[in-house]
Protein backbone atom coordinates (compact mmCIF):
# COMPACT_ATOMS: atom_id res chain seq x y z
CA UNK A 1 0.00 0.00 0.00
CA UNK A 2 1.72 3.43 -1.39
CA UNK A 3 -0.70 5.90 -0.28
CA UNK A 4 0.31 8.97 1.93
CA UNK A 5 -1.58 8.11 5.29
CA UNK A 6 -1.51 9.95 8.61
CA UNK A 7 -1.59 7.65 11.72
CA UNK A 8 -5.04 8.10 13.76
CA UNK A 9 -7.97 6.34 15.31
CA UNK A 10 -11.37 5.69 12.94
CA UNK A 11 -14.63 5.67 14.74
CA UNK A 12 -18.00 3.88 13.42
CA UNK A 13 -18.80 6.89 11.20
CA UNK A 14 -15.89 6.88 9.45
CA UNK A 15 -15.96 3.43 8.65
CA UNK A 16 -19.79 3.67 7.16
CA UNK A 17 -19.00 6.71 5.09
CA UNK A 18 -16.36 4.57 3.89
CA UNK A 19 -18.43 2.00 2.80
CA UNK A 20 -20.92 4.04 1.39
CA UNK A 21 -17.73 5.67 -0.67
CA UNK A 22 -16.32 2.40 -1.63
CA UNK A 23 -20.15 1.40 -3.00
CA UNK A 24 -19.72 5.00 -5.36
CA UNK A 25 -16.57 3.90 -6.38
CA UNK A 26 -17.76 0.45 -7.51
CA UNK A 27 -20.44 1.87 -9.50
CA UNK A 28 -18.02 4.17 -11.15
CA UNK A 29 -15.79 1.15 -12.13
CA UNK A 30 -18.93 -0.55 -13.66
CA UNK A 31 -19.46 2.77 -15.45
CA UNK A 32 -16.03 3.43 -16.59
CA UNK A 33 -16.13 0.03 -18.07
CA UNK A 34 -20.20 0.22 -19.70
CA UNK A 35 -18.84 3.43 -21.32
CA UNK A 36 -15.38 2.30 -22.82
CA UNK A 37 -13.21 5.30 -21.34
CA UNK A 38 -10.07 3.05 -20.80
CA UNK A 39 -6.83 3.48 -22.23
CA UNK A 40 -6.08 2.01 -25.43
CA UNK A 41 -3.46 -1.23 -26.18
CA UNK A 42 -0.52 0.12 -25.36
CA UNK A 43 1.60 -3.66 -24.50
CA UNK A 44 2.99 -1.86 -21.59
CA UNK A 45 5.18 -3.65 -18.97
CA UNK A 46 6.26 -2.49 -15.52
CA UNK A 47 8.65 -3.90 -12.73
CA UNK A 48 9.04 -3.16 -8.71
CA UNK A 49 11.64 -5.32 -6.79
CA UNK A 50 11.79 -5.41 -3.17
CA UNK A 51 15.09 -5.82 -1.56
CA UNK A 52 17.05 -6.34 1.36
CA UNK A 53 19.75 -4.35 3.10
CA UNK A 54 22.59 -6.54 4.89
CA UNK A 55 25.79 -5.59 6.85
CA UNK A 56 29.49 -7.39 5.62
CA UNK A 57 28.53 -10.25 7.62
CA UNK A 58 25.41 -11.12 6.33
CA UNK A 59 22.64 -10.00 8.93
CA UNK A 60 20.03 -7.32 8.44
CA UNK A 61 20.64 -3.88 8.57
CA UNK A 62 18.28 -1.68 9.84
CA UNK A 63 19.37 1.68 7.63
CA UNK A 64 16.54 2.30 4.86
CA UNK A 65 16.09 5.69 5.81
CA UNK A 66 20.02 6.24 5.80
CA UNK A 67 20.21 4.74 2.41
CA UNK A 68 17.34 6.18 0.79
CA UNK A 69 18.91 9.47 1.53
CA UNK A 70 21.90 9.16 0.21
CA UNK A 71 20.63 7.35 -2.92
CA UNK A 72 18.41 10.52 -3.40
CA UNK A 73 16.24 8.84 -6.02
CA UNK A 74 12.32 8.68 -6.53
CA UNK A 75 12.90 5.10 -8.01
CA UNK A 76 14.15 4.00 -4.25
CA UNK A 77 11.00 3.94 -2.28
CA UNK A 78 10.81 2.39 1.58
CA UNK A 79 9.13 -0.77 2.55
CA UNK A 80 7.67 -2.56 5.48
CA UNK A 81 10.51 -2.85 7.61
CA UNK A 82 14.10 -1.11 8.30
CA UNK A 83 16.08 -3.40 6.17
CA UNK A 84 14.00 -3.23 3.14
CA UNK A 85 13.80 -1.05 -0.12
CA UNK A 86 11.94 -1.37 -3.03
CA UNK A 87 13.14 -0.04 -7.08
CA UNK A 88 10.13 0.66 -9.39
CA UNK A 89 11.09 0.81 -13.19
CA UNK A 90 9.71 2.94 -15.31
CA UNK A 91 7.04 0.83 -17.44
CA UNK A 92 8.23 -0.18 -20.76
CA UNK A 93 6.81 -1.43 -24.41
CA UNK A 94 6.77 -4.86 -24.90
CA UNK A 95 8.91 -4.92 -28.48
CA UNK A 96 11.92 -5.29 -29.53
CA UNK A 97 15.11 -6.01 -27.13
CA UNK A 98 12.56 -5.15 -24.15
CA UNK A 99 14.47 -7.40 -21.67
CA UNK A 100 18.11 -6.43 -22.92
CA UNK A 101 17.45 -2.41 -21.31
CA UNK A 102 15.22 -3.60 -18.83
CA UNK A 103 18.43 -5.63 -17.69
CA UNK A 104 20.75 -2.72 -18.09
CA UNK A 105 18.23 -0.25 -16.22
CA UNK A 106 18.46 -3.01 -13.54
CA UNK A 107 21.90 -3.06 -13.07
CA UNK A 108 22.41 0.41 -13.33
CA UNK A 109 20.12 1.25 -10.70
CA UNK A 110 21.43 -1.68 -8.35
CA UNK A 111 24.72 -1.32 -8.55
CA UNK A 112 24.54 2.74 -7.95
CA UNK A 113 22.20 1.82 -4.40
CA UNK A 114 24.96 -1.19 -3.37
CA UNK A 115 27.44 1.68 -3.73
CA UNK A 116 25.58 4.26 -1.64
CA UNK A 117 25.05 1.48 0.82
CA UNK A 118 28.34 0.60 1.42
CA UNK A 119 28.69 4.39 2.56
CA UNK A 120 27.08 3.00 5.12
CA UNK A 121 28.74 -0.73 5.43
CA UNK A 122 25.27 -2.22 4.27
CA UNK A 123 24.54 -3.89 0.76
CA UNK A 124 22.12 -4.39 -1.29
CA UNK A 125 20.37 -8.36 -1.09
CA UNK A 126 18.09 -9.48 -3.44
CA UNK A 127 16.66 -12.61 -1.96
CA UNK A 128 12.72 -13.66 -1.27
CA UNK A 129 13.75 -13.92 2.41
CA UNK A 130 17.52 -13.58 3.80
CA UNK A 131 18.37 -16.24 5.53
CA UNK A 132 20.11 -14.41 8.02
CA UNK A 133 16.58 -12.57 9.64
CA UNK A 134 15.42 -14.21 13.19
CA UNK A 135 12.44 -13.12 14.91
CA UNK A 136 13.86 -10.67 16.75
CA UNK A 137 14.69 -8.52 13.81
CA UNK A 138 10.45 -8.37 12.82
CA UNK A 139 9.72 -6.88 15.85
CA UNK A 140 7.45 -3.77 15.73
CA UNK A 141 10.59 -1.10 16.52
CA UNK A 142 12.16 -2.40 13.07
CA UNK A 143 9.09 -1.24 11.05
CA UNK A 144 9.45 1.65 8.61
CA UNK A 145 9.54 4.98 10.00
CA UNK A 146 6.42 5.71 7.88
CA UNK A 147 2.44 6.46 9.04
CA UNK A 148 1.26 3.87 6.69
CA UNK A 149 3.04 1.35 7.88
CA UNK A 150 2.13 2.21 11.77
CA UNK A 151 -1.42 2.33 10.58
CA UNK A 152 -1.39 -0.23 8.91
CA UNK A 153 0.07 -2.53 11.41
CA UNK A 154 -2.22 -1.30 14.05
CA UNK A 155 -5.26 -1.91 12.10
CA UNK A 156 -4.35 -5.25 11.02
CA UNK A 157 -3.59 -6.29 14.66
CA UNK A 158 -7.00 -4.88 16.22
CA UNK A 159 -8.82 -6.90 13.50
CA UNK A 160 -7.20 -9.98 14.67
CA UNK A 161 -7.66 -9.25 17.89
CA UNK A 162 -4.39 -11.36 19.30
CA UNK A 163 -1.12 -12.60 18.46
CA UNK A 164 -0.19 -13.39 14.97
CA UNK A 165 0.87 -17.51 14.75
CA UNK A 166 2.92 -18.58 12.53
CA UNK A 167 3.13 -22.56 11.61
CA UNK A 168 4.90 -23.62 8.91
CA UNK A 169 5.90 -27.35 8.30
CA UNK A 170 8.08 -28.24 5.87
CA UNK A 171 11.78 -29.67 5.78
CA UNK A 172 11.40 -28.74 9.10
CA UNK A 173 9.20 -27.19 10.93
CA UNK A 174 8.83 -23.26 12.40
CA UNK A 175 5.93 -22.54 15.16
CA UNK A 176 6.37 -18.86 16.42
CA UNK A 177 4.31 -15.66 17.31
CA UNK A 178 4.20 -12.47 16.47
CA UNK A 179 2.45 -8.98 17.66
CA UNK A 180 2.91 -7.46 14.89
CA UNK A 181 2.69 -7.64 11.14
CA UNK A 182 6.51 -7.22 11.21
CA UNK A 183 6.96 -10.73 9.99
CA UNK A 184 5.68 -9.93 6.65
CA UNK A 185 8.53 -7.63 6.32
CA UNK A 186 10.49 -10.80 5.46
CA UNK A 187 8.95 -11.37 2.12
CA UNK A 188 11.01 -9.73 -0.60
CA UNK A 189 9.22 -10.21 -4.26
CA UNK A 190 9.23 -8.99 -7.88
CA UNK A 191 6.30 -7.66 -9.44
CA UNK A 192 5.21 -7.83 -12.82
CA UNK A 193 2.34 -5.52 -14.17
CA UNK A 194 0.84 -5.62 -17.32
CA UNK A 195 -1.36 -3.01 -18.45
CA UNK A 196 -4.62 -4.37 -20.43
CA UNK A 197 -7.71 -3.61 -21.90
CA UNK A 198 -10.86 -4.90 -20.03
CA UNK A 199 -12.30 -6.93 -22.72
CA UNK A 200 -8.67 -8.98 -22.06
CA UNK A 201 -8.27 -8.99 -18.31
CA UNK A 202 -9.98 -11.59 -17.40
CA UNK A 203 -8.30 -13.96 -20.09
CA UNK A 204 -4.78 -12.61 -18.52
CA UNK A 205 -5.79 -12.12 -15.10
CA UNK A 206 -7.00 -16.38 -15.60
CA UNK A 207 -3.39 -17.26 -17.47
CA UNK A 208 -1.55 -15.68 -14.76
CA UNK A 209 -3.96 -17.80 -12.18
CA UNK A 210 -2.71 -20.90 -14.20
CA UNK A 211 0.93 -20.52 -14.93
CA UNK A 212 1.39 -19.31 -11.04
CA UNK A 213 2.73 -22.52 -9.94
CA UNK A 214 4.91 -22.90 -12.73
CA UNK A 215 6.43 -19.64 -11.90
CA UNK A 216 7.22 -20.66 -8.68
CA UNK A 217 8.78 -23.99 -9.34
CA UNK A 218 11.29 -21.76 -11.91
CA UNK A 219 11.85 -19.32 -9.60
CA UNK A 220 11.66 -20.30 -5.71
CA UNK A 221 14.18 -18.02 -3.60
CA UNK A 222 12.85 -18.81 -0.20
CA UNK A 223 13.82 -21.85 1.41
CA UNK A 224 14.80 -20.32 4.98
CA UNK A 225 13.19 -18.53 8.08
CA UNK A 226 13.92 -17.74 11.33
CA UNK A 227 16.61 -20.42 11.15
CA UNK A 228 14.63 -23.17 9.85
CA UNK A 229 14.47 -24.58 6.49
CA UNK A 230 11.20 -24.49 5.62
CA UNK A 231 9.28 -24.66 2.14
CA UNK A 232 11.68 -23.81 -1.27
CA UNK A 233 9.06 -20.59 -1.51
CA UNK A 234 8.33 -19.70 1.87
CA UNK A 235 6.80 -16.18 1.20
CA UNK A 236 3.10 -17.64 0.54
CA UNK A 237 2.51 -18.95 3.92
CA UNK A 238 4.86 -16.57 6.04
CA UNK A 239 2.87 -13.39 4.09
CA UNK A 240 -0.69 -15.33 4.47
CA UNK A 241 -0.26 -16.07 8.10
CA UNK A 242 1.73 -12.26 8.95
CA UNK A 243 -1.33 -10.77 7.67
CA UNK A 244 -4.55 -13.04 9.18
CA UNK A 245 -6.87 -10.85 10.28
CA UNK A 246 -9.16 -13.57 10.79
CA UNK A 247 -8.66 -15.78 14.33
CA UNK A 248 -9.19 -19.27 14.61
CA UNK A 249 -12.63 -19.03 14.95
CA UNK A 250 -13.45 -17.48 12.04
CA UNK A 251 -10.63 -19.17 9.90
CA UNK A 252 -12.53 -22.64 11.44
CA UNK A 253 -15.95 -20.99 9.39
CA UNK A 254 -14.15 -20.42 6.15
CA UNK A 255 -13.74 -16.82 6.23
CA UNK A 256 -11.38 -16.18 3.58
CA UNK A 257 -7.90 -14.17 4.33
CA UNK A 258 -6.78 -11.09 2.84
CA UNK A 259 -3.38 -12.85 1.45
CA UNK A 260 -5.59 -14.73 -1.34
CA UNK A 261 -5.37 -17.15 -3.96
CA UNK A 262 -8.74 -16.96 -5.03
CA UNK A 263 -11.42 -19.77 -5.82
CA UNK A 264 -12.47 -19.15 -9.25
CA UNK A 265 -11.95 -18.27 -12.71
CA UNK A 266 -13.36 -14.87 -13.83
CA UNK A 267 -15.00 -13.12 -16.66
CA UNK A 268 -14.23 -9.55 -16.01
CA UNK A 269 -11.59 -6.71 -13.55
CA UNK A 270 -15.05 -5.72 -12.50
CA UNK A 271 -15.51 -9.37 -10.55
CA UNK A 272 -12.19 -9.02 -8.63
CA UNK A 273 -13.09 -5.45 -7.09
CA UNK A 274 -16.51 -6.52 -6.18
CA UNK A 275 -15.51 -9.97 -4.45
CA UNK A 276 -13.01 -7.73 -2.19
CA UNK A 277 -15.86 -4.84 -1.11
CA UNK A 278 -18.29 -8.25 -0.53
CA UNK A 279 -15.42 -10.28 1.59
CA UNK A 280 -13.09 -7.80 2.94
CA UNK A 281 -13.92 -5.19 5.68
CA UNK A 282 -12.15 -1.89 5.40
CA UNK A 283 -8.98 -1.98 7.22
CA UNK A 284 -8.13 1.81 6.42
CA UNK A 285 -11.29 3.51 6.07
CA UNK A 286 -9.95 6.69 4.92
CA UNK A 287 -12.10 8.52 2.56
CA UNK A 288 -11.88 11.59 0.38
CA UNK A 289 -13.94 14.15 -0.99
CA UNK A 290 -14.16 13.02 -4.56
CA UNK A 291 -18.01 11.98 -5.85
CA UNK A 292 -16.71 9.47 -8.26
CA UNK A 293 -20.34 9.66 -10.16
CA UNK A 294 -20.43 14.02 -10.56
CA UNK A 295 -16.88 13.48 -11.55
CA UNK A 296 -18.28 10.80 -14.75
CA UNK A 297 -21.42 13.10 -15.31
CA UNK A 298 -18.93 16.21 -15.92
CA UNK A 299 -16.76 13.87 -18.24
CA UNK A 300 -14.01 13.44 -16.02
CA UNK A 301 -12.12 10.29 -14.70
CA UNK A 302 -12.61 9.71 -11.36
CA UNK A 303 -9.47 8.73 -8.94
CA UNK A 304 -11.50 5.82 -7.45
CA UNK A 305 -9.27 6.25 -4.13
CA UNK A 306 -10.85 4.41 -1.78
CA UNK A 307 -11.61 1.49 -3.85
CA UNK A 308 -7.79 1.45 -4.38
CA UNK A 309 -6.87 1.21 -1.16
CA UNK A 310 -8.53 -0.99 -0.59
CA UNK A 311 -7.78 -2.92 -3.51
CA UNK A 312 -4.51 -2.69 -1.95
CA UNK A 313 -5.08 -3.73 1.15
CA UNK A 314 -6.49 -7.57 -0.05
CA UNK A 315 -2.90 -9.69 -1.20
CA UNK A 316 -4.17 -11.04 -3.63
CA UNK A 317 -1.07 -13.00 -5.75
CA UNK A 318 -2.26 -12.11 -9.01
CA UNK A 319 -4.40 -8.84 -8.11
CA UNK A 320 -6.63 -6.49 -9.89
CA UNK A 321 -4.81 -2.65 -10.61
CA UNK A 322 -7.05 0.51 -11.51
CA UNK A 323 -4.83 3.62 -12.26
CA UNK A 324 -4.63 6.38 -14.32
CA UNK A 325 -1.81 7.89 -16.57
CA UNK A 326 -1.86 11.04 -18.45
CA UNK A 327 -5.45 11.36 -17.41
CA UNK A 328 -6.92 8.53 -19.27
CA UNK A 329 -8.01 5.10 -16.89
CA UNK A 330 -5.90 1.55 -17.26
CA UNK A 331 -6.22 -1.83 -15.65
CA UNK A 332 -3.53 -4.03 -15.21
CA UNK A 333 -2.48 -7.36 -13.54
CA UNK A 334 0.09 -7.19 -10.85
CA UNK A 335 2.14 -10.34 -10.38
CA UNK A 336 3.03 -10.67 -7.40
CA UNK A 337 4.24 -14.63 -6.78
CA UNK A 338 7.70 -14.46 -7.58
CA UNK A 339 10.78 -13.54 -5.13
CA UNK A 340 13.65 -11.15 -5.48
CA UNK A 341 16.80 -12.66 -7.19
CA UNK A 342 18.76 -13.97 -7.38
CA UNK A 343 20.18 -11.91 -10.35
CA UNK A 344 18.91 -9.39 -12.29
CA UNK A 345 19.85 -11.74 -15.45
CA UNK A 346 17.21 -14.32 -13.23
CA UNK A 347 14.47 -11.41 -12.47
CA UNK A 348 14.50 -10.39 -16.39
CA UNK A 349 14.59 -14.43 -17.64
CA UNK A 350 11.32 -14.87 -14.82
CA UNK A 351 9.76 -11.73 -16.51
CA UNK A 352 10.21 -12.43 -19.67
CA UNK A 353 8.92 -16.18 -18.94
CA UNK A 354 6.14 -14.83 -17.41
CA UNK A 355 5.15 -11.92 -20.11
CA UNK A 356 5.40 -14.85 -22.74
CA UNK A 357 3.45 -17.83 -21.48
CA UNK A 358 0.54 -15.23 -20.44
CA UNK A 359 0.17 -14.05 -23.72
CA UNK A 360 -0.41 -17.43 -25.19
CA UNK A 361 -2.27 -19.16 -22.59
CA UNK A 362 -4.78 -15.51 -22.72
CA UNK A 363 -4.99 -16.22 -26.70
CA UNK A 364 -5.58 -20.03 -26.77
CA UNK A 365 -8.79 -21.59 -28.53
CA UNK A 366 -8.89 -23.74 -25.89
CA UNK A 367 -7.83 -21.81 -22.95
CA UNK A 368 -5.93 -24.23 -19.83
CA UNK A 369 -8.99 -22.45 -17.26
CA UNK A 370 -11.80 -24.14 -19.44
CA UNK A 371 -9.79 -27.53 -19.28
CA UNK A 372 -8.43 -27.31 -15.44
CA UNK A 373 -10.45 -26.77 -12.28
CA UNK A 374 -9.51 -23.44 -10.39
CA UNK A 375 -8.78 -26.05 -6.92
CA UNK A 376 -6.35 -27.91 -9.31
CA UNK A 377 -4.65 -24.06 -9.71
CA UNK A 378 -4.58 -23.43 -6.37
CA UNK A 379 -3.53 -26.71 -5.55
CA UNK A 380 -0.63 -26.44 -8.23
CA UNK A 381 0.41 -23.20 -6.28
CA UNK A 382 0.48 -24.52 -2.93
CA UNK A 383 2.77 -27.46 -4.06
CA UNK A 384 4.85 -25.69 -6.33
CA UNK A 385 6.06 -23.36 -2.93
CA UNK A 386 6.48 -26.46 -0.77
CA UNK A 387 8.62 -28.46 -3.50
CA UNK A 388 10.12 -25.49 -5.72
CA UNK A 389 11.83 -26.96 -8.64
CA UNK A 390 11.09 -30.93 -7.46
CA UNK A 391 7.48 -30.25 -7.52
CA UNK A 392 4.63 -32.24 -9.58
CA UNK A 393 1.91 -30.74 -11.19
CA UNK A 394 -1.73 -31.42 -12.42
CA UNK A 395 -2.19 -29.67 -15.50
CA UNK A 396 -4.76 -30.83 -18.84
CA UNK A 397 -3.60 -33.55 -21.10
CA UNK A 398 -2.26 -32.32 -24.68
CA UNK A 399 -4.54 -33.68 -27.81
CA UNK A 400 -7.72 -35.12 -28.04
CA UNK A 401 -8.04 -36.52 -24.23
CA UNK A 402 -9.61 -34.44 -21.79
CA UNK A 403 -9.07 -34.82 -18.27
CA UNK A 404 -5.69 -33.58 -16.24
CA UNK A 405 -3.13 -35.48 -15.36
CA UNK A 406 0.06 -34.69 -12.72
CA UNK A 407 3.81 -33.70 -14.08
CA UNK A 408 6.97 -32.87 -13.20
CA UNK A 409 7.08 -29.15 -13.48
CA UNK A 410 10.28 -29.20 -15.22
CA UNK A 411 8.86 -31.46 -17.39
CA UNK A 412 6.01 -28.79 -18.20
CA UNK A 413 7.99 -25.60 -18.78
CA UNK A 414 10.03 -27.27 -20.92
CA UNK A 415 8.01 -29.27 -22.93
CA UNK A 416 4.80 -27.36 -22.90
CA UNK A 417 5.30 -23.92 -21.43
CA UNK A 418 8.87 -22.91 -22.97
CA UNK A 419 7.30 -23.46 -26.32
CA UNK A 420 4.46 -20.95 -25.45
CA UNK A 421 6.17 -18.36 -23.68
CA UNK A 422 8.32 -18.28 -27.17
CA UNK A 423 5.39 -17.61 -28.98
CA UNK A 424 4.13 -15.43 -27.06
CA UNK A 425 6.70 -13.27 -27.21
CA UNK A 426 6.93 -13.54 -30.94
CA UNK A 427 2.81 -12.38 -30.81
CA UNK A 428 4.50 -8.95 -28.76
CA UNK A 429 7.04 -8.43 -31.03
CA UNK A 430 10.35 -8.98 -28.33
CA UNK A 431 13.14 -9.25 -30.40
CA UNK A 432 14.37 -13.04 -31.30
CA UNK A 433 17.90 -12.54 -29.55
CA UNK A 434 16.05 -11.43 -26.33
CA UNK A 435 13.58 -14.46 -26.51
CA UNK A 436 16.36 -16.82 -26.85
CA UNK A 437 18.47 -15.77 -24.24
CA UNK A 438 16.46 -15.57 -21.59
CA UNK A 439 13.90 -18.09 -22.46
CA UNK A 440 17.39 -19.96 -22.28
CA UNK A 441 17.90 -19.19 -18.63
CA UNK A 442 15.03 -20.75 -17.34
CA UNK A 443 15.26 -23.79 -19.82
CA UNK A 444 18.79 -24.48 -17.88
CA UNK A 445 17.25 -24.16 -14.54
CA UNK A 446 14.99 -26.55 -15.75
CA UNK A 447 17.51 -28.88 -17.17
CA UNK A 448 19.49 -28.70 -14.06
CA UNK A 449 16.97 -28.70 -11.75
CA UNK A 450 18.98 -25.61 -10.42
CA UNK A 451 17.17 -22.59 -8.67
CA UNK A 452 17.58 -19.94 -6.12
CA UNK A 453 15.84 -22.26 -3.50
CA UNK A 454 18.08 -25.42 -3.73
CA UNK A 455 21.42 -23.32 -4.59
CA UNK A 456 20.32 -21.84 -1.24
CA UNK A 457 19.27 -25.42 0.59
CA UNK A 458 22.65 -27.04 -1.06
CA UNK A 459 25.28 -24.60 0.06
CA UNK A 460 23.44 -24.28 3.52
CA UNK A 461 23.91 -28.20 4.19
CA UNK A 462 27.53 -28.07 2.49
CA UNK A 463 28.39 -25.61 5.06
CA UNK A 464 26.90 -27.99 8.06
CA UNK A 465 29.09 -30.75 6.43
CA UNK A 466 32.44 -29.08 6.63
CA UNK A 467 31.47 -28.22 10.59
CA UNK A 468 30.10 -25.08 10.58
CA UNK A 469 26.97 -24.35 13.05
CA UNK A 470 23.48 -23.51 12.05
CA UNK A 471 24.03 -19.92 12.72
CA UNK A 472 27.26 -19.90 11.38
CA UNK A 473 26.27 -22.00 7.86
CA UNK A 474 22.91 -19.44 7.32
CA UNK A 475 25.49 -16.59 7.51
CA UNK A 476 28.36 -17.71 5.20
CA UNK A 477 25.60 -19.20 2.65
CA UNK A 478 23.85 -15.43 3.18
CA UNK A 479 27.86 -13.53 2.34
CA UNK A 480 28.39 -16.22 -0.29
CA UNK A 481 24.75 -15.48 -2.58
CA UNK A 482 25.14 -11.84 -2.32
CA UNK A 483 28.98 -12.23 -3.96
CA UNK A 484 27.66 -14.25 -6.69
CA UNK A 485 24.28 -12.27 -7.15
CA UNK A 486 26.43 -8.73 -7.31
CA UNK A 487 28.79 -10.84 -9.88
CA UNK A 488 25.45 -11.80 -11.92
CA UNK A 489 25.28 -15.12 -13.37
CA UNK A 490 22.28 -16.93 -13.32
CA UNK A 491 21.88 -19.15 -10.71
CA UNK A 492 22.23 -22.09 -12.62
CA UNK A 493 25.81 -21.46 -13.29
CA UNK A 494 26.24 -21.16 -9.69
CA UNK A 495 29.08 -23.54 -7.84
CA UNK A 496 27.05 -25.18 -5.11
CA UNK A 497 29.02 -24.78 -1.65
CA UNK A 498 31.48 -22.23 0.29
CA UNK A 499 34.85 -21.44 -1.73
CA UNK A 500 37.71 -22.66 -0.13
CA UNK A 501 40.13 -20.50 1.67
CA UNK A 502 42.94 -18.99 -0.30
CA UNK A 503 46.81 -20.46 1.15
CA UNK A 504 48.80 -18.80 2.69
CA UNK A 505 51.51 -17.53 1.75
Amino acid sequence: MGEKVVAGTFDLADRQRYRDKLRQCLAGLERLLAEQRFDRPKNLMGLEIELNLADPHGMPSMLNAQVLERIASHDFQTELARFNLEVNIAPHRLSGPVFDRLSEELRTSLAYAHRKAGELDAGIVMIGILPTLDADHVVPSNLSAADRYTLLNDQIVAARGENFALDIDGVERLTCTSRSIAPEAACTSVQLHLQVTPDRFADVWNAAQAVAAAQVAVGANSPFLFGRELWRESRPPLFLQSTDTRPPELQAQGVRPRTWFGERWVTSAYELFEENLRYFPALLPISDDEDPISVLDAGGVPSLAELVLHNGTVYRWNRPVYDIADGVPHLRVENRVLPAGPTVTDVVANAAFYYGVVRALAEEVRPVWTRLPFEAAAANFDTACRYGIDARLVWPRQGRLSGTSEIDAVTLVREELLPLAAAGLDAWGVEPADRDFYLGVIDERCRLRVNGASWQAATFHSALEKGLDREAALAATTRRYSELMHLGEPVHTWPVGLPEPAPLG
